[in-house]
């Protein structure tokens, strides 16, 4: 199974070129690991922590789910938010982790895209602690054009142009020259050898 070919890949860099402001970069990562409260969140909080280098915020259950024991209210998982730099240094870590190849179908309508790892301790540099465990994480990354601040601005807000908007297809060709990644259609068929 071969890298996917992204026919514009050259306009775009051009395209960037002649125009900075076109030129996307990655606005922020965020990352996630959800454990259901109580112990293993407390883990999951100190993991995180030693992952980013940031204090992690609680996220709280918005209903009560009897089946999985929450409660309304109750803090089920924690999350981190990266920026500039922090946040393309974790980034290349955590693709090194998914081996540097990530899917189309990770990719959404605006050029953000999406990730699992299942085990923090294939992220570099991260030693197994039997205290802690071993936990999963959900890896979220935004990426824009510089001039997206005009959607969240609180006086004068105004809507982005589609013109200015990105495409799944340049979010990709930038993640792919950034950080040298592969983007596959699917994904390769594991060969066992026993």
């Amino acid at each position: 199974m071969s890298d996917v070919d992204l026919p514009n890949e050259q306009l775009f860099i051009v395209d960037w070129e002649a125009y900075p402001m076109r030129q996307p970069f990655v606005a922020k990562v965020v990352v996630d690991m959800c454990t259901g409260g109580g112990e293993p969140l407390a883990r999951a909080s100190s993991i995180l922590e030693e992952l980013t280098g940031q204090t992690p915020m609680q996220s709280r259950a918005k209903q009560t789910v009897r089946d999985f024991g929450i409660r309304k209210k109750e803090a089920i998982a924690v999350r981190v938010t990266l920026r500039h730099k922090k946040a393309k240094e974790f980034l290349e870590k955590a693709l090194k982790a998914k081996e540097d190849i990530l899917l189309i179908k990770n990719w959404d309508d605006d050029g953000n895209f999406a990730f699992g790892i299942a085990e923090h301790i294939n992220v570099p540099g991260i030693k197994y602690d039997p205290q802690k465990g071993i936990q999963g994480m959900n890896i979220t990354v935004c990426i824009e054009r510089p001039g997206y601040r005009v959607k969240r601005r609180r006086r004068q807000r105004a809507k982005v142009p589609y013109r200015h908007r990105l495409t799944p297809e340049e979010s990709m060709v930038y993640v792919k020259n950034t950080f040298g990644i592969e983007i596959l259609e699917k994904e390769r068929e594991r060969t066992y050898l026993f």
